[in-house]
């Protein structure tokens, strides 16, 4: 089976087309959580996301668009785009959001699988660093998790005697692209698909991935999308202006 990964999309419906766009043939969606916050297409783009499947974990700017957490942690950029969104959403839209399942969540058929937003040990802890993950790789007995919430694309792996952590090396920075990992046995592994619709590696193209169950590989991938028209429904809703910026420097 070919399973697509989508996390992070962050309203950003033009990132969101291109990746469907790019992807190659795929027979299952998976997506990480965070459909919502920062962009300026909540409804747009939840709509199209409910249309793809049903398999969810939650984010932390899905709870906080629905009034299930707290402001306090987020930065007045966030903050002010998590109330917009909240009064931007239909109710339909408000409620589904509201019900999606807390991380991690396993992936029916494939027990060697497990999709989380932050971390299995907690939904809104950053697995940025090595450090991060080597709790949950050492200390949980899934194989393979797939996470999001840093916008990073990469990933950690661990075995008997090494642990390490890897990105994708593209060539380009404008076209579309994608790069292999062929999983190993005896190695678990926590692996990010990258941020649709705002990355922060530095490329500002849309990231995703693709795991092929049987071959056991990854493929991760980058596309390009219309930056530009992402950008002024920012502008066009009066969001901080900085959310549209930030995009093409893929910060």
């Amino acid at each position: 089976m070919r399973i697509l990964l989508l996390s992070d999309i962050h309203a950003n419906l033009e990132a969101l087309e291109a990746c469907l766009a790019a992807a190659p043939s795929f027979d299952l969606v998976a997506n990480l959580g965070d459909v919502v916050g920062y962009g300026a297409s909540p409804n747009e783009v939840v709509e199209r996301a409910r249309g793809l499947g049903a398999i969810f974990v939650r984010g932390n700017h899905d709870k906080a668009a629905t009034g299930l957490l707290e402001l306090d942690d987020f930065n007045a950029m966030a903050a002010t785009a998590a109330i917009w969104t909240r009064d931007q959403l239909t109710p339909e839209h408000l409620e589904w959001l509201r019900s999606l399942p807390q991380g991690p969540l396993a992936l029916e058929d494939f027990p060697d699988v497990q999709l989380v937003h932050g971390s299995p040990i907690d939904e809104d802890v950053y697995i940025v660093s090595l450090g991060d993950a080597l709790a949950p790789l050492i200390t949980l007995p899934m194989p393979l998790t797939f996470f999001g919430h840093t916008h990073l694309q990469g990933g950690f792996f661990a075995n008997g005697s090494s642990a390490d952590g890897f990105r994708p090396e593209y060539r380009t920075v404008g076209q579309p692209e994608s790069v292999s990992l062929q999983l190993k046995r005896a190695t678990r592994y926590m692996i990010n698909p990258g941020s649709v619709g705002q990355p922060r590696d530095g490329d500002w193209r849309a990231a995703f991935a693709l795991f092929d169950t049987e071959a056991q590989v990854v493929h991760f991938h980058r596309a390009p999308y219309n930056l530009k028209a992402a950008q002024d429904r920012i502008f066009a809703a009066n969001l901080p202006s900085r959310l549209a910026t930030r995009l093409a420097a893929g910060r």
